[in-house]
């Protein structure tokens, strides 16, 4: 049949399939709306928000966050989770800077931070792919092992030398010299991020590993009979996340230019948190990395309009945190109640 002669409902997707289409894109437009509207509402209350340098701040100190919740948008989207990223961090950090203080070579040891980070992702896909443990018992045990050999490494602040090269990632380039202090200025460990997020959107959604991940989160047993590679699969999704746990280590070490064992703690919370807000469902087949970006951005907005405030104890952040992902997670379960009728 020739298109002149297709009828309309035969050259459209059928209507059940664009609506579908539109409420996967639901939770994530509802991010963004809200992102806008703290904008609007930091800005009528407190001033000062919409300005240069408050976004540099932003994006700057946000850029390990994003880095984290792009790996967890990989996990959650096959229905998996990943609690051992802040624990990733806090070794991967803490022996970072001890070799580097040994003598090691600055950028080897970075190799090594990020190399030993996608170890942890691999033990916990191995767990799960292959012990068929479930992926909240893998990854949490990954979280307390990760944990307990920081605490062992040191308990005590490690600092990088004032001289380490690396701390060329954390270097103010300033893009808009703007009035007083109101500059617009990135670092390179907020390229990097931008990077990743641009990575991680071309693997998603322009190559065979993307469409798989989304094919095991919409039905992982569909998948296997479609003869798509879901075990090597849901491997690499672990050691993505812990490739991008120790690379999120690398950008925050080097801005802060210091190491603790307790650094990380919560933050998979927090990664997850914005990976939710950001529209991907826990259920998995449905997400957006640029989503988690916003989910991510939305969190630091948050602790940015909380410190303007004053009146508003640090930690009441928690708890808008919760009820913010509540929020989101009721959206997402009314989302999927509709795509069922």
């Amino acid at each position: 049949m020739s298109v002149a002669t297709q009828t309309p409902d035969q050259v459209k997707p059928p209507l059940a399939e664009r609506l579908r289409l539109r409420l996967d894109f639901l939770p994530t437009v509802a991010a963004v709306v809200i992102f806008v509207g703290m904008i609007i509402y930091g800005e009528a209350a407190y001033g000062r928000v919409v300005q240069m340098n408050t976004i540099s701040n932003l994006f700057i100190n946000n850029s390990h966050l994003i880095i984290l919740a792009v790996g967890l948008t990989f996990v959650i989207l096959t229905g998996g989770i990943d609690l051992s990223v802040g624990a990733v961090i806090a070794f991967t950090s803490v022996s970072g800077v001890m070799l580097i203080n040994a003598g090691w070579n600055a950028w080897l040891v970075v190799a090594v931070m990020i190399a030993t980070g996608g170890l942890f992702g691999l033990f916990s896909g191995v767990l799960i792919q292959y012990f068929n443990v479930q992926p909240f018992i893998a990854t949490l045990s990954m979280m307390f092992l990760a944990r307990g050999l920081a605490s062992m490494l040191s308990t005590v602040p490690e600092r990088l030398p004032e001289d380490s090269s690396i701390l060329v990632l954390a270097t103010q380039i300033k893009l808009i010299d703007g009035p007083k202090v109101n500059d617009l200025v990135i670092t390179p460990g907020v390229i990097i991020a931008i990077l990743v997020v641009a990575v991680g959107w071309f693997i998603l959604h322009r190559t065979r590993t993307g469409r798989t991940v989304y094919a095991i989160g919409g039905s992982e047993p569909s998948a296997a009979l479609m003869g798509l590679p879901v075990h090597a699969t849901k491997m690499w999704v672990y050691v993505i996340s812990g490739l991008l746990a120790g690379l999120a280590a690398v950008v925050y070490t080097t801005r802060l230019g210091i190491a603790q064992n307790i650094t990380g703690v919560g933050w998979e919370l927090d990664a997850i948190a914005a990976t939710v807000i950001g529209g991907t469902l826990l259920t998995g087949g449905v997400g957006f990395v640029l989503g988690s970006v916003v989910g991510a951005l939305v969190l630091g907005l948050m602790n940015v309009l909380i410190t303007r405030d004053g009146g508003v104890p640090p930690e009441a952040t928690t708890i808008i945190t919760g009820g913010i992902l509540l929020i989101f997670v009721l959206l997402q379960r009314a989302v999927l109640a509709k795509q069922r009728d």
